[in-house]
C-alpha cells in the first residue's frame, strides 16, 4: 500500500503571490464620476419637490391657526355678546380686557396666542374688511397683499 503525501495548501502563514492589481482596492475615476452623476440626477429630481413642501406646510399651518383663533373668537362672542374691539385685540382671548367694553362673562379662550409660521403675530380687525371680524397673516413677505407664498392668509378663506 502506498501512502500519498498531503497536497500542500496555502494557509494563513504561507505567503501567496497575488497580482499587484488585485491587492490595491479602490474606485476608479470613472466609477466615481458615474456615482456622482447619478446622485446629481436624483438631487435634481427630488430637491425641488421637497423645498416646495415647506412653503405649503407653512401655509397650511397658518390656515389652521387662523381657524383655531376664529373658533376662540366665536366662543368669546357667545359668552360676551360681542367680539373684542380692535384695540383689545387677540390678547382678549388670553387676558381679560380692562378697556371698554369690559366683558362681563370672560374666561380664558386660548392658552397662548400663536405666531404665524413666519414668526409674526396674527392681525385682527374688528370690524373686518372681508367679514364681521378678520384674523390674518400677511404671508411670507409680511406685507399686505401678494401672490403665492406672499399672499395673505385670512379667516375669509
Amino acid at each position: 500500500m502506498q501512502v500519498l503525501a498531503p497536497h500542500p495548501r496555502p494557509c494563513a502563514a504561507t505567503p501567496v503571490a497575488v497580482p499587484a492589481a488585485r491587492r490595491q482596492r479602490g474606485f476608479t475615476l470613472i466609477e466615481l464620476m458615474v456615482v456622482l452623476a447619478i446622485i446629481g440626477v436624483l438631487a435634481a429630481l427630488i430637491v425641488p419637490n421637497v423645498l416646495g413642501r415647506a412653503d405649503d406646510a407653512r401655509i397650511t399651518a397658518a390656515r389652521t391657526d387662523v381657524g383655531n383663533v376664529m373658533q376662540a373668537l366665536k366662543l368669546y362672542k357667545l359668552d360676551n355678546q360681542r367680539f373684542p374691539t380692535t384695540e383689545q385685540g387677540l390678547n382678549a382671548l388670553i387676558l381679560k380686557p380692562t378697556t371698554e367694553p369690559v366683558p362681563g362673562n370672560w374666561k380664558p379662550y386660548l392658552d397662548k396666542l400663536p405666531s404665524d409660521p413666519w414668526g409674526r403675530p396674527y392681525q385682527y380687525l374688528n370690524p373686518g374688511i372681508k367679514g364681521e371680524v378678520d384674523v390674518l397673516s400677511f404671508g411670507a413677505d409680511g406685507q399686505a397683499g401678494g401672490e403665492g407664498n406672499n399672499a395673505d392668509i385670512g379667516s375669509w378663506q
